[in-house]
């Protein structure tokens, strides 16, 4: 195919319309609930000053991401499947591709940032202040953002560079393991050789987070006080939770062999590491926070009582 001229064919969820509207309502309601969420948690860190605090910090870029993330795969999906298209431009399959490394890329950074984050908090806490300063934080989240901007211009290009020999996607969006099964054989090895490298940090990043926990697990059991372990386990383990779902089913994605064929468990994959994780983490992270939950309740309690006045 002429890579300048040529679109792709997505996959549509199913040639039965009943199961494609419970593909449908299932993508919309994991949307919707991902996205009002994250922006909850956006809001309260905003509004509240007393949330002006590195971990703070840190959950609303998370946030951020989390909407990026689900926004350049689940409303361009549920279009095509509402509107019975399948093709997506070049440029918008190139555009969707970027959006997806960058934010998934930024996902990994930013959980194993916090991960850092926790550590000094719990391992080094006279000192925290110190090391976790106003500066530090914006110097880790610049770099998190930066990194992930070039990673993903770096890999759209060697992507997009490869001659393809279909294009047809045996996906619902630009998912790259699919592409690199369309591309012309013997031409795709420096790409393979990326997502390889791209896997290596992961896993890498990954270690880095279960042996900064054992560090943590290591002070937490020194504590005296039943209370204090008990905080320190319920910011700790959801983290650790959400990070390996991502981490094992988007490396299974990646690296497990294509199928020439679509199926039920491509989907379920896909979902369980690019929607799931972002969907999870407002959930887990901040909704069961008691801080979240008063900094919103004076957020709308304000905003009640100015409609009353108005």
């Amino acid at each position: 195919m002429d890579n300048n001229t040529s679109g792709f064919l997505l996959l549509k969820f199913s040639t039965n319309w009943e199961l494609q509207t419970m593909y449908i309502t299932l993508l919309l309601i994991l949307y919707i609930v991902t996205v009002t969420g994250n922006l909850l948690i956006i809001i309260a860190v905003i509004s509240d000053q007393h949330l002006h605090t590195p971990m703070y910090f840190f959950l609303m870029n998370l946030a951020v991401q989390d909407i990026g993330s689900v926004s350049d795969i689940i409303p361009k999906a549920v279009f095509n499947s509402l509107t019975d298209i399948r093709k997506i431009s070049y440029v918008g399959c190139v555009v969707q591709v970027f959006l997806i490394l960058f934010f998934f890329g930024s996902d990994v950074a930013l959980l194993t940032v916090m991960a850092y984050d926790r550590y000094v908090a719990i391992c080094n806490p006279l000192q925290y202040e110190i090391i976790m300063n106003r500066k530090a934080c914006a110097k880790m989240i610049g770099s998190v953002w930066t990194a992930c901007l070039l990673n993903a211009a770096v890999h759209s290009v060697e992507m997009f560079t490869t001659p393809f020999c279909s294009n047809t996607i045996n996906q619902f969006y630009c998912e790259i393991p699919h592409l690199l099964k369309i591309t012309c054989s013997g031409s795709y090895v420096i790409e393979i050789g990326v997502v390889v490298f791209s896997v290596s940090l992961t896993i890498g990043c990954f270690v880095f987070i279960i042996s900064t926990y054992m560090l943590i697990l290591t002070a937490v059991l020194r504590i005296p006080s039943v209370q204090g372990r008990k905080k320190a386990f319920s910011t700790c383990l959801p983290h650790l939770t959400v990070f390996s779902i991502f981490m094992f089913t988007g490396s299974f994605a990646y690296l497990r062999r294509i199928s020439d064929h679509p199926s039920h468990l491509d989907f379920i994959i896909t979902i369980m590491y690019s929607i799931i994780p972002p969907m999870m983490n407002p959930l887990i992270y901040s909704m069961r926070n008691k801080n979240i939950k008063i900094a919103l309740s004076r957020f709308f309690g304000q905003r009640s009582f100015y409609f009353k006045e108005m």
